[in-house]
């Protein structure tokens, strides 16, 4: 997109972050690090191609205020002033078709990089206390410092991308297109309707290589996405508008009557779980009294890979130490489990009336690839696991575009087509049209 074609609020923001740079020592501080890791992602936000990432722009108004060049106080307005014009800049932005698909893509990338750096974290502090002299302990010093960066980088970005997914996903639906009336004629039956148009046929899209860590997320090539991905989590949609009709859908969705899908009962704990919960407070409280923030990351990655069935209590516990940021930060961890494990945490916290932080794990875990998703509905479908591949369909439907449900179906539409159909019923009929309809348009029979 050629900065003529420009939305005003998006070029103007690109003449702001050209005379800002202007203004810094291009091969020093953090101007001089963006240059350095990812040059090309640089080239595409100052030409107003792409809007780059709020803390890429928080880090270069910090060398604004580096060396006595520009008083405290003249920083803060200018950020105020950056603030108001990168805000500008990413409505105009996401104002164009398409780009929700692109900031799904996004965020896939970036919650896997959130990933890798934690563990990254957990592996260097690992090594650190095994470091064998000085040079090397200064060495894993400096990588952990970086990862730690990287996740706070991740962690903010995917917090932002989620912030514009949902702004978008809050604008009125555009009205469907007046349907012309056909000619009455006599006939013996009227033939079934098909479904409303509802939305275009999603083009096929060739995938972009990422950029590097420092702009992870944003694509090479900067151009809208030919269609409306949302892999985010977002507000669960209410029940189906007939209010006479028994509840259906699947775990968090309401049960049909007679239908096995209610959770298992909590699970008492034993003395060794308690134990371990205790220890892991303890430790996260020292870890963050210390200021070692990485490694209580670690210890939160660990914990996300423990029975489901400790998840309340800690819960409970975290907060009750008033470490209410890692029990947010543990169910974002819990969200990349695997599918199996993610419904089991999930039923865990449900079980115990912690229902909104079981749909946000649902709702977070289905922000992966459709083809994914696919794989994890045929091996929980080939365990007998009926009822977990109805709670992660259920969460799926509900987040995710119904183009997007359609593609998860490609490894197997013969046994994936109809449990996607049903779970699609069970949420409301206009949901079950709009995926019946995507699924013809991609070439399945439903």
């Amino acid at each position: 997109m050629e900065v003529e074609q420009l939305p005003d609020q998006v070029r103007e923001f690109a003449v702001y972050l050209r005379n800002l740079l202007a203004r810094l020592d291009q091969e020093a501080g953090w101007c001089g690090i963006f240059w350095q890791r990812d040059p090309d992602g640089m080239r595409v936000c100052l030409s107003g191609a792409e809007v780059p990432p709020w803390d890429v722009v928080e880090a270069l108004l910090q060398d604004l205020g580096v060396g006595g060049r520009t008083y405290e106080a003249e920083v803060e307005a200018e950020a105020v002033r950056a603030r108001a014009l990168h805000r500008a800049s990413l409505t105009a932005f996401d104002a164009r078709p398409g780009v929700r698909d692109l900031l799904g893509d996004r965020l896939d990338v970036m919650l896997r990089e959130q990933r890798y750096a934690a563990e990254r974290q957990v592996e260097l502090a690992r090594l650190l206390r095994t470091a064998a002299t000085r040079e090397q302990a200064e060495a894993m010093r400096l990588d952990l410092a970086w990862a730690r960066d990287d996740h706070e980088r991740a962690t903010a970005r995917c917090a932002e991308l989620h912030r514009r997914i949902a702004d978008l996903d809050r604008q009125p639906p555009s009205p469907p297109p007046p349907v012309p009336v056909p000619q009455q004629r006599p006939q013996s039956a009227p033939p079934e309707p098909d479904p409303p148009e509802r939305s275009r046929p999603p083009k096929e899209r060739k995938r972009r290589p990422r950029g590097s860590a420092r702009f992870a997320g944003m694509l090479d090539e900067a151009a809208p996405a030919d269609d409306t991905t949302l892999p985010t989590a977002l507000a669960v949609q209410g029940p189906s508008r007939d209010s006479t009709a028994s509840p259906r859908g699947a775990r968090f969705a309401g049960a049909a009557e007679g239908e096995a899908t209610a959770p298992p009962a909590p699970q008492r704990l034993d003395g060794e779980a308690r134990a371990a919960v205790a220890a892991c407070v303890g430790t996260l409280l020292r870890l963050r009294a210390e200021g070692r923030g990485g490694e209580a990351h670690g210890v939160l990655v660990e914990a996300a890979h423990w029975p489901a069935a400790r998840f309340p209590l800690l819960a409970a516990e975290l907060n009750r130490a008033g470490l209410g940021a890692d029990w947010a930060t543990l169910l974002w961890e819990t969200a990349s489990l695997p599918a199996d494990l993610l419904v089991a945490a999930a039923d865990a916290l449900a079980a115990t009336g912690r229902t909104g932080d079981a749909q946000q794990i649902l709702r977070q875990g289905v922000a992966r690839p459709a083809t994914e998703i696919g794989a994890s509905v045929l091996r929980l479908t080939g365990e007998g696991r009926h009822r977990e591949t109805r709670a992660l369909l259920d969460a799926y439907v509900r987040v995710r575009t119904p183009e997007e449900a359609a593609r998860s179906v490609h490894d197997d539409p013969g046994r994936l087509v109809p449990l996607l159909v049903e779970a699609a019923r069970g949420v409301s009929d206009e949901r079950y049209w709009d995926v019946v309809h995507a699924l013809r348009v991609a070439g399945f029979h439903a």
